[in-house]
C-alpha cells in the first residue's frame, strides 16, 4: 500500500478535511500531536484503532 493511500478525503467526514483511512482522525490532528512532541507509540495509545503505518 502506498503511503498516501491511507489519506482519504470525504466531504461527509470531518468537513472534508484529509483523514486517516476514512476514520474521524484528521491528518492535521496527527501532525499537531507530532509537532508537540508526542511519539508514535503515544499517538497509537491515544488512538488505538490507528495502525503504525497510519502515522
Amino acid at each position: 500500500m502506498k503511503t498516501l493511500d491511507r489519506i482519504t478525503f470525504n466531504p461527509g467526514v470531518m468537513g472534508g478535511k484529509p483523514c486517516i483511512r476514512g476514520l474521524r482522525v484528521t491528518v492535521g490532528t496527527i501532525v499537531g500531536l507530532m509537532a508537540s512532541g508526542r511519539t508514535k507509540d503515544e499517538i497509537l495509545k491515544l488512538y488505538p484503532y490507528l495502525e503504525p503505518e497510519d502515522i
